[in-house]
């Protein structure tokens, strides 16, 4: 079910996921080139545990790592190890925190050095499309139009929508109801309500939608192996507006 929050749980969401996108914001100013994702990760543990937080993704179903580390046709969920991320290379992070039971979930992609310029275009436009579906997390909406507007956005650019993948509702637990798909019409599902926290999580590929898990049981890839992008946001609806909770004190 969804679960609606109240003010003083609300607030302990700010808390937690402005810790978490601290976290990420500092994970991802290292990424450059002869960096491996192993160093990324063991920072990103160093970053929570002075945060004070728990991070949300070590040891969930067995997962290995403190971050999700996801290159080029890697889409999500890539296990930190020794690759060595090179110039131009696409790299997605994905991070979470608990902290005082609550839980923030956020993810960025960006490009290490110089690289393919439409390869940069992909990251603008998943952004975009990102953005653009915050602005329906407003009370009276419904979910769908969340889900349509980062189709429409991506899709009129040439990328495709990864539909075995979606955002989420989160609270006290890291994935609640309800799913929330990165395409479809607009006007179905729930009404949103004020207080509704969601992840909503754009992964936008350079070419078709179609995904694989690689045998290591986590990493998804394109099945063309092109690139992907993905970002991520853990947003409160409101009133007459949105409030993106993983948003670091720096970019206030």
């Amino acid at each position: 079910m969804i679960i609606i929050k109240n003010q003083k749980e609300l607030e302990c969401m700010r808390v937690s996921a402005r810790k978490t996108a601290e976290v990420l914001q500092d994970v991802a100013s290292k990424v450059a080139p002869g960096v491996t994702t192993m160093e990324l990760d063991e920072y990103a543990a160093e970053l929570t545990k002075e945060a004070g937080g728990c991070c949300a993704f070590y040891g969930y179903r067995g997962f290995p790592g403190h971050i999700c580390a996801s290159i080029n046709e890697e889409v999500v969920h890539g296990i930190p190890g020794r690759r060595v991320i090179h110039d131009g290379d696409i790299v997605s992070i994905d991070f979470g925190l608990t902290y005082e039971d609550f839980v923030g979930d956020t993810a960025i992609t960006v490009m290490a050095g110089q690289g393919d310029p439409e390869y940069r275009r992909l990251l603008e436009v998943t952004q975009q499309s990102l953005d653009a579906a915050l602005e329906y997390a407003v009370e009276g909406n419904r979910l769908s139009d969340i889900s349509n507007a980062v189709q429409t956005v991506a899709e009129a650019e040439g990328f495709s929508v990864v539909r075995d993948f979606v955002g989420h509702g989160i609270g006290r637990s890291m994935h609640e109801d309800p799913q929330i798909p990165n395409y479809g019409p607009p006007g179905r599902g729930p009404v949103l309500k004020a207080g509704m926290t969601f992840a909503i999580e754009p992964m936008i590929n350079f070419g078709s939608h179609r995904t694989e898990i690689l045998r290591d049981g986590w990493t998804v890839v394109t099945k063309d192996r092109l690139p992907s992008a993905h970002f991520e946001h853990t947003i409160a609806v409101g009133v007459d507006s949105h409030e993106v909770l993983t948003r670091a004190d720096e970019d206030d």
